[in-house]
Order: structure tokens, then sequence, then C-alpha cells
């Protein structure tokens, strides 16, 4: 992660703030369709809300590059941005 990423990423959370950080930025609604909000024990997909931004970045753009293998997330994160990815990336952080 660059520090310019870093830098974008504190600062569109300050911008945001609590109260918006529950208006998910263009496509982060539609993750929980996959990833549980809540750990369950017998899911193999990971949980991915409230976790470090920074780590949760990488694992995208590992998709979007096809270094990370996967079955459905490569063919996703193709269709996002690098902004889009580090919105997302920073929106799933401030979840709970």
């Amino acid at each position: 992660m660059t520090l310019r990423s870093v830098v974008w990423m504190a600062g569109w959370l300050a911008l945001v703030g609590p109260a918006q950080a529950a208006s998910p930025p263009p496509g982060a609604a539609s993750c929980s369709g996959c990833h549980a909000r809540h750990e369950a024990a017998s899911s193999e997909i990971p949980g991915i809300f409230g976790r470090d931004p920074a780590e949760t970045l990488v694992a995208l753009k590992s998709f979007k590059d096809g270094s990370k293998p996967a079955t459905v997330m490569n063919r996703i994160a193709k269709g996002f941005s690098d902004d889009e990815l580090q919105a997302i990336a920073a929106w799933l952080a401030v979840q709970k």
C-alpha cells in the first residue's frame, strides 16, 4: 500500500465521519451477500467487516490483478477502479 493510499483512506474516513460511514460507496453494499456481518464458524467465506482497510485493499487489488486465486472475487474486483476499491475498503473497516 502506498503512502498516497493511506493518506487518501485516512482522509476519507475523517471526511465521512461515523454518521455518514453508514452510507456505503457504490458496490460495497453487495458484499454482505456472501460475507456475513458476523463470523460464522461453518463458513469458508471470511468476514470482512471491521477489518484493517489496508489489509482489505491489498486483498481486493490482488483479486483484481489475478495474483490471488478466487472463484468470484477476481471477476467482481475487476469492475472497480483503485479509488473505488479504496473507498470500499475504508467503508468496510468502520462497519461493525
